[in-house]
């Protein structure tokens, strides 16, 4: 039997965030191929941790900086190593290295961490952000390494892939597409989600430790609401979101018809009841797991450019995308009214669930690269020059030397 180690940042929460729901299906994949699957982390789990041990996952707990996790991993000798985001590769990628040197190291990158602090510069300063501006960011730096570092990386979005490819020039070899991977919904599956009589209010939802979202609520609060509510005086706004803090519990009011509710224990079933999701995402990166939820759910949303970003190809959205808040709040009125436009863009969503987001098929898209790979692992390494260069620990000597020099001639 076949080892995967997955090193993570923290034990995944799939009921808090989208990065925890896509690790789940990346294990579930490899447990579906039949790897015996251990995911390890210096964090240590909280409540609303996954209970990995119930899907037959090890779980093991490492530590930083300690040679403990040298014997642990040549011990183990996995097959593949799965860092979830380009931190833990810098972390343990070099001891992975040096212990298991035949497992084929993969990224998985969950967004670009890159592009997401960008943006978000970019926000805090109040001007347009430019894929320029990524060139000067130290963090990029350490994100492409990490990505040359590795055999292979795991992009979930087209966009970003076009961003490594065009602005970093990393070739396709060390790049696999693979956004969400998710069941194909049925008609009766379809017919059994809540008709638009059913339903009532607007919700929003979203982790509270993700910065994009907590701005996103502010919009909501501060421009776009009041606009809603000045055309539908009755309506309401749910907010949900694991992690609130009293910034965001401050925000609540019950006049206004803006809800604050805290933590959701069901993210599908909260946004199943609602009639219209809206999400003003102003910056942010990678694909949003609160879109999806609400395709899966039936329920049509209005976001931002970059919210929709990447997410459904050439296919129609399932709602609308604006950035103007005018638009925006124009739009969600008549979505929230206009029964026969919202019952299009219910169906839009799970047209663009099972056309994009197809699990068997991109499974097998993944399956086929990995044998490829595990066959070819030697030329495939041989063609990644800057890979090996940046293992090369002539990079890094010299530099070390120097303060050493210094240090001492301070003596």
């Amino acid at each position: 039997m076949q080892k995967l180690l997955c090193i993570g940042m923290i034990f995944p929460e799939s009921s808090s965030t989208a990065a925890g729901r896509r690790m789940l299906q990346l294990l579930h994949f490899f447990k579906e191929n039949r790897y015996q699957v251990v995911f390890a982390s210096a964090s240590q789990e909280n409540p609303f941790s996954d209970d990995l041990k119930r899907l037959n996952i090890i779980q093991k707990q490492i530590a930083l900086n300690d040679a403990s996790f040298d014997v642990f991993v040549k011990d183990l000798n996995p097959n593949i190593v799965l860092f979830d985001r380009f931190i833990s590769e810098e972390q343990f990628g070099w001891r992975v290295k040096e212990n298991c040197p035949n497992a084929i190291r993969i990224l998985d990158t969950e967004d670009l961490h890159c592009l997401r602090i960008g943006r978000h510069e970019a926000f805090k300063q109040n001007r347009p952000f430019e894929i320029k501006d990524l060139v000067h960011l130290d963090i990029t730096k350490r994100e492409i390494a990490s990505i040359y570092r590795c055999d292979v990386s795991l992009m979930i979005s087209s966009f970003e892939m076009k961003i490594l490819s065009t602005t970093f020039n990393i070739s396709s070899n060390l790049l696999i597409e693979l956004p969400f991977l998710l069941d194909t919904i049925s008609e009766k599956d379809m017919m059994r989600k809540p008709s638009f009589q059913e339903r009532v209010d607007f919700i929003s939802i979203g982790n509270f430790k993700h910065e994009p979202n907590w701005q996103s609520v502010l919009h909501l609060k501060k421009t776009i609401w009041p606009l809603i509510r000045k055309n539908l005086p009755e309506a309401r706004l749910l907010i949900y979101g694991a992690y609130p803090t009293q910034k965001v519990t401050d925000l609540h009011h019950e006049k206004d018809g803006f809800i604050v509710k805290g933590r959701a224990e069901n993210a599908h079933e909260v946004i199943s009841k609602a009639r219209i999701l809206v999400a003003p995402l102003q910056f942010g990166a990678g694909l949003k797991g609160k879109l999806i939820d609400a395709m899966e759910s039936g329920t049509p949303s209005i976001t931002s450019t970059i919210g929709a970003e990447a997410m459904h190809g050439s296919l129609p959205w399932n709602g609308s995308i604006n950035d103007d808040p005018a638009e925006f709040a124009k739009n969600a009125t008549e979505l929230y009214t206009n029964e026969g436009k919202w019952a299009i863009a219910h169906k839009n969503g799970f047209k663009i669930v099972n056309e994009l987001y197809n699990k068997d098929r991109l499974s097998d898209t993944l399956h086929l690269r990995l044998v490829w790979i595990q066959k070819n692992l030697l030329s495939h390494r041989a063609d990644n020059f800057i890979g090996n260069l940046l293992h090369h620990h002539s990079l890094q000597s010299t530099k070390y030397l120097s303060k050493w020099i210094e240090e001492k001639n301070k003596n």
